[in-house]
């Protein structure tokens, strides 16, 4: 009797129990939802030899930066589809310890031919899209036209209720412009799945991308507290809310929602979005002229020294930046950019120049040294998706550039980029700023 996953397609097991744990296990993965593992777990245990139970417990591991555990496991599921495994499943495995071994760009190559042969497997179409999917990290320039153009590929070959699918189609089109048509895709898919982390959290970047920080708020706040704090995403999501308070000229609630869901110290939260969120906020705060209370820096900083020591992952290099460059340590940033040259220099780094040209901006902005920072800028601006992330992480870099030409003098390209920026989406911020500008 043949047993399917949660899309329909056959999977290899004996067991009724572990096709039904994993169906579960793989909704709860997708969905960012606490229990995954647990649940992944019985679906092992109900069949030891069920490969893909094995691949998905792999993948949670590598979500978790939890690489030796990772390998092991993945390595235990190659062994068992080698001698009973289908096709498709021998493909899914591969593709899924491609990427937990850290070779991206052939896991991203297999993972797109995997999608063409088998489109319904949706762990697997998973991983090129999102933020931090393979697409983000590929060092390309348009991975945000890529995510869409992936999405509607496949698009028939999903129901028009799969939860998931709606959820990052969504997610894809208001990342790339496409806001109202993302944001109605992503409710929708909201609407099937409340106990959907990544809905929420998509559903919060299709708000911000359209100027409804008020509206981000409000459904942050009615949602998060269903949402354990063991949650990847929990910490992350309330970053959103944080974004959405300093918006609103709001610092001090901002700094509380810092407190109580996103330092280090509070946070389940993956190791790269702690270190970016961390940093991408207190540089926020202290950029837009509020204090940076006393150990924030520090704390992060600290957290941070258990990570991406590397040079070479371009996301995490810039945020590893900012915290060097706010803690005044010139020369960790220096030998970071040594090190990000010497991998453009031999080919390593597919992001390229852009990554070491902003480690330097960072510097002279937190050097107040202004000019310099924008001459650094502005050469690169139009590569800053390279480094991946979402549009709402990146506008950071936009913000250091916007300021650098305000305070060293450039009204005119300042005042021409606010407007490029206000034509985009409605911004209480940058309608002062560019209040300012005027008078």
């Amino acid at each position: 009797m043949t047993r399917f996953d949660s899309r329909s397609l056959p999977v290899s097991t004996t067991s009724d129990l572990a096709a039904e744990r994993y169906r579960h296990g793989i909704d709860l993965l997708l969905s960012a939802w606490p229990g995954a593992g647990e649940v992944l777990d019985e679906a092992i245990a109900a069949d030891p030899d069920f490969a893909l139970a094995h691949a998905a417990r792999a993948r949670l591991h590598a979500i978790r930066t939890e690489a030796a555990k990772a390998k092991a496991r993945i390595a235990t599921a190659e062994e068992i589809v080698a001698r009973r495994g289908t096709e498709r499943e021998r493909s899914h495995v591969a593709v899924l310890s491609l990427a937990i071994h850290g070779q991206s760009a052939r896991a991203l190559e297999r993972a797109l031919a995997h999608a063409d042969a088998w489109p319904r497997d949706v762990l697997i179409l998973s991983l090129p899209l999102g933020a931090f999917g393979l697409l983000a990290f590929s060092g390309m320039a348009d991975h945000d036209q890529a995510r869409v153009d992936l999405c509607e590929r496949h698009a028939r070959h999903f129901d028009n209720d799969d939860w998931w699918f709606l959820t990052y189609r969504g997610w894809s089109h208001a990342e790339n412009g496409n806001v109202a048509h993302g944001r109605a895709l992503t409710q929708r898919g909201y609407d099937l799945r409340r106990n959907n982390a990544n809905a929420a959290h998509a559903l919060s970047h299709a708000l911000y991308e359209g100027g409804a920080h008020d509206e981000a708020e409000r459904l942050i706040a009615d949602w998060l507290p269903g949402y354990d704090r063991s949650g990847v995403l929990h910490g992350h999501i309330a970053w959103h809310s944080a974004l959405g308070a300093l918006e609103r000229g709001d610092p001090q609630g901002a700094l509380a929602i810092y407190a109580d869901h996103i330092q280090p110290s509070v946070t389940a939260g993956m190791p790269v979005n702690v270190v970016s969120d961390t940093a991408s906020f207190l540089w926020r705060l202290k950029a837009y002229g509020h204090t940076v209370p006393a150990g924030l820096w520090e704390d992060a900083a600290a957290y941070s020294g258990g990570y991406f020591q590397k040079a070479g992952f371009a996301f995490a290099d810039v945020h590893m930046a900012l915290l060097a460059a706010a803690a005044g340590d010139k020369a960790a940033v220096e030998e970071r950019v040594k090190a990000l040259m010497a991998l453009i220099e031999t080919g390593a780094l597919p992001a390229g120049p852009v990554v070491p040209a902003i480690c330097r901006a960072a510097l002279a902005f937190a050097d107040e040294d202004y000019a310099a920072c924008a001459r650094i800028l502005e050469p690169v601006a139009a590569e800053v998706a390279r480094i991946g992330g979402s549009g709402a992480q990146r506008e950071m870099i936009e913000d250091m550039l916007l300021l650098s030409l305000m305070r060293s003098g450039e009204a005119v390209k300042a005042g021409q980029l606010l407007d490029r920026r206000l034509h985009r989406r409605p911004s209480s911020r940058d309608t002062h700023w560019r209040g300012l500008l005027a008078a």
